[in-house]
């Protein structure tokens, strides 16, 4: 099955640029109620990582001074990220889209030079294996 059948397309997707200061990333996250997004480079559109909120909250405690004031001039890449979920390509099968979606609330979906075109989530995959065995189930 082609993976494309889940994918939500970047046009649909809440994302941040890596040129976003700190503050446009938490007003973005804060209006759409993600705790995760992707981050993409804002000139080649290529998936740099994920930001979540803890990392944002690990670089607040880390500055006790900041202020959403001074967050405005804090570039997310001086923001460490903790851990970054993996990518999958566009020609990724079934089984390496499963894999990826157990470990991870959703899976960034690249083009073969890494340009970010979507996500998958981790329910629309656990959607699908349930119809399968829901099919299954019905068979037997």
């Amino acid at each position: 099955m082609n993976i494309m059948f889940f994918l939500t397309p970047k046009s649909d997707v809440t994302y941040v640029y890596d040129s976003d200061t700190m503050r446009q990333a938490l007003e973005k996250m804060e209006k759409h109620h993600f705790g995760t997004v992707p981050v993409i480079n804002e000139k080649t559109g290529i998936y740099v990582g994920t930001l979540t909120e803890g990392d944002l909250l690990w670089d607040i405690k880390k500055h006790d001074n900041l202020t959403l004031k001074k967050a405005e001039n804090r570039p997310l890449t001086s923001v460490r990220r903790i851990r970054d979920y993996l990518p999958v390509d566009i020609e990724a099968d079934i089984e390496d889209l499963v894999h990826m979606a157990s470990a991870q609330n959703f899976v960034p979906v690249t083009d073969d030079s890494g340009a970010f075109i979507g996500i998958i989530t981790r329910a629309s995959v656990i959607s699908y294996l349930k119809e399968q065995l829901d099919l299954v189930s019905m068979s037997t």
